[in-house]
């Protein structure tokens, strides 16, 4: 009978999870699931000659104990053994819903007071664009609003994205995901 029981409430937590997970929405006016990205997401260097802006993104409904927001970008398709971390903000605080087209700039203070923006694989903080090696073929941009369960995380200011993704996935009640394509030919 215990054994029952404990296997019903595991699938009904687990049912009531993804119910949640569902309706947490992030959705863009600059990129859209499956669809290439514009040159304006294009970084500028290592032979790319794009915007490097990074896109507007929304999120809507997010789940009952949300503290705060983390935003990350990653390329799992880049040659390097271990994808390409493009952006990873943090500590965006729980009355911001959406970031402008811009606001992971590297150069102007866009993003959202409170938060942090990690240091890029490119080796700066804010995002850094699409960039594949020319004739590797399409890459998938993985654009991930995270609901948190902290206000804020306890990151040293030259945190690695490792580290950073390893406190985000740990502190994640839900997340959203929009997957973008670029290739250089």
């Amino acid at each position: 009978m215990f054994k029952s029981l404990t296997i019903v409430t595991l699938l009904t937590l687990s049912f009531s999870s993804a119910v949640i997970a569902d309706t947490f929405k992030l959705s863009s006016q600059d990129i859209a699931e499956g669809k290439f990205m514009s040159k304006a997401q294009e970084f500028t260097g290592f032979g790319c000659t794009g915007g490097d802006l990074s896109p507007q993104l929304k999120w809507s409904d997010a789940p009952k104990g949300t503290k705060s927001f983390a935003i990350t970008a990653y390329d799992p398709d880049a040659p390097t053994g271990s994808g390409w971390w493009h952006w990873q903000i943090v500590n965006i605080p729980l009355n911001v819903n959406e970031v402008t087209a811009g606001a992971g700039s590297t150069t102007k203070d866009l993003a959202p007071k409170g938060s942090m923006q990690i240091q890029n694989d490119y080796g700066s903080r804010g995002f850094g664009g699409a960039c594949p090696p020319a004739g590797h073929g399409v890459h998938h941009y993985r654009f991930t609003i995270h609901a948190l369960s902290v206000e804020k995380l306890e990151l040293p200011l030259n945190a690695s994205g490792a580290l950073t993704g390893y406190m985000i996935n740990a502190n994640t009640i839900a997340t959203s995901t929009i997957e973008s394509l670029y290739k250089r030919d």
